[in-house]
Order: structure tokens, then sequence, then C-alpha cells
């Protein structure tokens, strides 16, 4: 198994010739949390995602029918035996769900040296141990001990646990990730690894998913909450300046409304 096989990444600008994607809706959000903070409201390792522009399959907000089958590359995928999550522990009865991306959402990892590494993350591939160097994007601590208050909260990668099972592990000290899903839970469609929500068990219209790579919501955008991918840039802010709206949005009956004007503002 190659390296790059192991984290799925998008590409680093600062490393790769940039990738241009049709993201209009995604930028749309982006620019509207720009705005909301500045009111105080607020594959593989390195993979280039394909055409977004595809239709999702229809959703389905009742956690006691099998989801919907998926169309996967020319054939259809079978639901599966059971949902993705177990049931709800009791200190979640009553909370949203917020299932959050790892890589360049909340850290950038890379096989080369970097200096000022917050982890070194030791990964075994064909008999060969890998040194993993691990970012952690700034306000990640805070982030995610509030997220882990106001909702219930699950890691959702489309990396290999090998590798994402540890991160998790030094990143997650208060234990706020009450399930950890990795690339086998999602789905393979046309060419993107994909986090179908309706396979959570969980109604939708209680479900968040937080992520940099519109790809990997492209079944359920209007459950999104985009972010931009993060490298390296140690004076960003994004992840503390979202923590009002998600307060707000933790007080909300369905997220629907809040997620749809958040993006058509």
């Amino acid at each position: 198994m190659d390296s790059t096989s192991i984290i799925t990444q998008v590409t680093n600008p600062k490393e790769e010739e940039i990738i241009s994607c049709s993201q209009d809706k995604v930028s749309q959000c982006n620019i509207s949390l720009k705005k909301q903070r500045n009111r105080n409201i607020f594959s593989s390792l390195f993979c280039c995602f394909g055409n977004y522009n595809v239709e999702p399959p229809s959703s389905n907000n009742n956690t006691g029918l099998l989801p919907p089958l998926v169309e996967e590359n020319g054939g259809i995928q079978k639901p599966p035996a059971k949902y993705l999550l177990p049931e709800v522990i009791v200190s979640d009865y009553g909370k949203k769900c917020v299932v959050i991306d790892l890589d360049e959402t909340l850290v950038h990892s890379s096989f080369k040296p970097i200096s000022n590494a917050d982890f070194i993350v030791p990964v075994e591939i064909d008999g060969t141990v890998h040194q993993v160097y691990v970012l952690k994007r700034p306000y990640v601590d805070e982030f995610l001990q509030k997220m882990g208050e106001l909702f219930e909260c699950v890691l959702f990668t489309a990396s290999l646990a090998k590798y994402a099972d540890p991160v998790a592990d030094l990143l997650d000290q208060w234990g706020v990730f009450k399930a950890r899903l990795f690339r086998e839970s999602c789905v393979f469609h046309r060419g993107n690894y994909v986090k179908d929500l309706s396979r959570l068990g969980r109604e939708l219209n209680k479900v968040i998913i937080v992520d940099n790579s519109p790809a990997s919501y492209i079944f359920h955008p209007e459950n999104a909450v985009p972010v931009q991918s993060w490298f390296d840039d140690m004076t960003d802010t994004e992840l503390r300046d979202l923590i009002p709206f998600f307060e707000g949005l933790s007080q909300e009956e369905d997220v629907y409304s809040m997620l749809h004007n958040l993006c058509n503002r």
C-alpha cells in the first residue's frame, strides 16, 4: 500500500498546483460565515476531488427505515445491515448530532518532517513504519470542548483508521467524539469518498456536518457547515469564530432553517 493512500486530504496549494473546483454554494456559505463573525455571530492521501454536480439520493429522516440505495460507480450499493452509529447515550439525549471531519478541518498531516508538529504518529505501511507529522488547527481544543458540551459529536474521516484513530486519541483528550467513522464507512461515489448522513441512524433534520471538502457531503449539502481547508496558517481563527454560530444552532428545533439562512445571506 502506497503511503499516499492512508490519509485523504485536499491538495495543499503551497505544495501542489491549485485545483479549480465548482464550489459556488460553499463560497456563499463561507462569505456568510465571515460576515457573521464580523458581527460576533459570527482516495488517497492527497486526494483530488471530481465533479461535484451529481444528483444526491433522496433523503430519509426516519431512523427506523434503511437508507436509500446509492449508485456506486455504475452499480447499486447494498444498504448496510445496520446503521453506522450506535444508540444515543443517555447524556446526549435531546442533542443534535455534529459530524466533524479530520484532515484540513481540525488538523493537517504530512509525511514530510514538520519542525513545529503537535504530534508525530507512527503508521505501519507494508511492513515499514512511517512517521506522520500532525499540526493542530488553531483553537481546535476550544472548538472541540464546546462542541462536546452542545452536541453528540462524531468524527467522520475518509482516511484509514490506522492513521486517523491514533491521531484522534491524541487530539481528543476530553472524549468529545462518541463515535469514530473511517474510510470504510464512506460511499465511494464517482471517484469521491462521500459521507452519507442517511446511514448514521439519526434524524437528518438534527444532523450537521463540518467539513472542508464539498465532495464529502454532496448527498446532503443542506446539512453542511463548510470550513476553509487549513494547512499551516497559525493566524487562522475559523474554528473559534464558529463557536457562537454553533451555540445558536444547538438551540434550534430544526437545523435546516438556520443553515438555509446561513447560505443565503
